[in-house]
């Protein structure tokens, strides 16, 4: 009770500023901050740490794909050498006649080497495409975690809007019942019940507070597993929008889910993009049978004489086209085409796979959609009638027409709809969205 005092006060003040704060834009009020879900989303998406770490790694395959296109440029490369020359001694017959003739004591060598790739087979196209390819794949995998953190954060956000309408809930049944118990004191006082009644009225008020604050405990849960998720300080209180379950929630066929998931969710975007990668290595693994064609140039400048030895520096240059053939392939390159191809055609079986996961998901949302939809139309007439069975009832035992039980009965009926219809609103929101994951518009 001493924590329900302390928690009590705090949500009803949250809900106070939430009523007065309907249209107002989002701003902090002490410990506490109003936000929409759109709010919710951006903040999210933004203090991320997957998200964050997918954004470095498309950094990483943007430069790979730099990386990839240098090796269409020429190879340029410079040679420096020098060192001590030892005496050589000359045999003029056989191993006996041994003559040391002079020579310089110190070499230099000077050389630059130019090197530009006609034809690679392949090779550097191939690189080229399979580095843009992971780019692409990088950022579909980017899309798939960034839609993943909005249905999470969806999911928060909802609970805590239906943990605070329960909060309310709640706090107007104890209301009436702290009023409906003065009346039950007042019949006592002029003997026309007896005390037992005021008992089991006392009882049940006091269930009702302890659900109060067990909801107000779940409340507090909520809002801290939120502030965690928009990278907030964890006494921070968020205040959903009152006005959530009056948006236009827009119902589309079927079928149209179902078009737009093929063109549009992620993961199936993804799973085409590891496909064509696939393709690709095929590519570029029979590359290796083709032949290589490249021009090269170079230009050396060194001493001695390499015939005579004789201490002079001596300036040579070359341009020619160098054409290479790998024979060993023929043979060494076919376990890895075969690999490559198997792996292309395990790439087509797992898209096949996840169009066919994707169906199932597609449905289960669109029908669970439904489902909400339908059972907030039923909760909402049967917490009329409900409320109206409780009034008839009320009335009936206060003209001593009716016992307490009756009563009660007919106020925990009341109230398990009201707090059916808060969860199924809630849920009606989030299964929205929850199909919108699925067709890849969130």
């Amino acid at each position: 009770m001493k924590y329900l005092k302390i928690i009590g006060p705090l949500c009803l003040a949250a809900l106070s500023v939430q009523a007065a704060a309907q249209s107002a834009p989002a701003r902090e009020c002490g410990d506490t901050l109003h936000l929409s879900l759109e709010e919710v989303l951006e903040r999210g998406v933004a203090s991320n740490v997957q998200l964050q770490i997918d954004r470095k790694e498309e950094l990483v395959a943007a430069e790979q794909v730099r990386a990839a296109r240098m090796g269409s440029l020429p190879d340029l490369q410079l040679s420096l050498s020098g060192g001590a020359i030892g005496q050589p001694v000359v045999f003029r017959r056989g191993l006996s006649g041994a003559t040391r003739p002079d020579t310089p004591d110190w070499s230099q060598h000077y050389g630059i080497d130019f090197t530009q790739p006609l034809y690679q087979g392949g090779r550097v196209r191939g690189a080229v495409r399979g580095a843009t390819l992971e780019e692409s794949a990088t950022r579909l995998r980017t899309l798939g975690h960034t839609a993943d953190v909005k249905l999470e954060l969806v999911s928060r956000y909802v609970e805590l809007f239906s943990l605070t309408q329960q909060v309310e809930v709640l706090r107007r049944d104890i209301e009436e019942a702290e009023r409906r118990l003065a009346d039950i004191r007042r019949l006592r006082r002029e003997g026309i019940i007896t005390n037992n009644d005021v008992l089991r009225s006392e009882l049940q008020l006091t269930d009702s507070r302890l659900n109060l604050e067990q909801a107000c405990n779940s409340l507090a849960l909520a809002a801290q597993r939120l502030d965690i998720l928009l990278g907030l300080d964890e006494r921070t209180f968020v205040l959903p929008d009152t006005a959530l379950l009056s948006r236009p929630l827009p119902l589309q066929p079927y079928e149209a889910y179902v078009e737009k998931a093929y063109a549009a969710e992620p993961s199936l975007r993804l799973a085409r993009k590891q496909t064509e990668i696939a393709h690709n290595s095929v590519d570029v693994a029979r590359a290796d049978y083709r032949p290589t064609l490249a021009l090269t140039a170079g230009n050396t400048l060194a001493r001695p004489l390499q015939r005579t030895m004789a201490d002079q520096y001596n300036n040579t240059w070359n341009v020619g086209v160098s054409l290479s053939y790998p024979l060993s392939a023929l043979y060494k390159n076919r376990p890895r085409v075969r690999a490559a191809r198997q792996t292309e055609a395990a790439s087509r079986k797992q898209e096949e796979l996840r169009e066919q996961q994707l169906r199932v998901e597609l449905r289960t949302a669109y029908l669970r959609h439904c489902e909400a939809r339908r059972r907030v139309a039923a909760l909402e007439l049967s917490v009329k009638q409900a409320a109206e069975n409780f009034r008839i009832v009320r009335n009936r035992y206060f003209a001593q027409l009716a016992i307490l039980t009756d009563l009660l009965d007919a106020n925990a009926v009341r109230l398990d709809a009201e707090l059916q219809l808060t969860t199924a609103r809630a849920n009606v929101v989030y299964t929205y969205y929850q199909l919108q994951r699925a067709c890849g518009g969130l």
